[in-house]
């Protein structure tokens, strides 16, 4: 499916076309969507159909010299879209930044849990006091 969708940029009320094309990731199984200008790559989403008849909506990043010209509502309203005709029924989350939590309160979603982020720098020989070779999965 191709969507060519134009959309005013709020700064500065020029408009700009951008191509939405979706593609499977076969290997992870995820459905995502690209917006193109011309060759560039100045936008994307994805999804993840899961067991139990969950839709886990995944990442969406948009160029930062593109922001502020509709690429993500563009992107996120094709993918709506795509599930609410492929997955009537099904219950549709997303883990999201703080950012983002305001436009997925407007769209109906409901805040269920709180998440925090954690780092570190990766050093050669861990800190770990069960060794280097501690297993971890999260």
């Amino acid at each position: 499916m191709i969507c060519i969708l134009t959309t005013p940029n709020t700064l500065t009320r020029n408009t700009h076309m951008h191509t939405i094309t979706r593609f499977h990731t076969h290997a992870q199984g995820h459905i995502g969507w690209l917006a193109l200008r011309g060759e560039l790559t100045v936008g994307h989403i994805f999804m993840q159909e899961e067991p139990g008849e969950r839709i886990k909506f995944l990442d969406a990043w948009t160029h930062p010299d593109h922001r502020r010209e509709g690429i993500f509502q563009s992107l996120w309203e094709v993918r709506w879209r795509y599930v609410t005709q492929r997955y009537p029924g099904h219950t549709v989350y997303a883990w999201c930044l703080p950012g983002t939590l305001p436009h997925l309160l407007r769209e109906g979603f409901q805040q269920t849990d709180t998440a925090v982020r954690v780092e570190r720098k990766i050093s050669s020989m861990p800190d770990s006091p069960a060794g280097p070779y501690t297993a971890v999965t999260c």
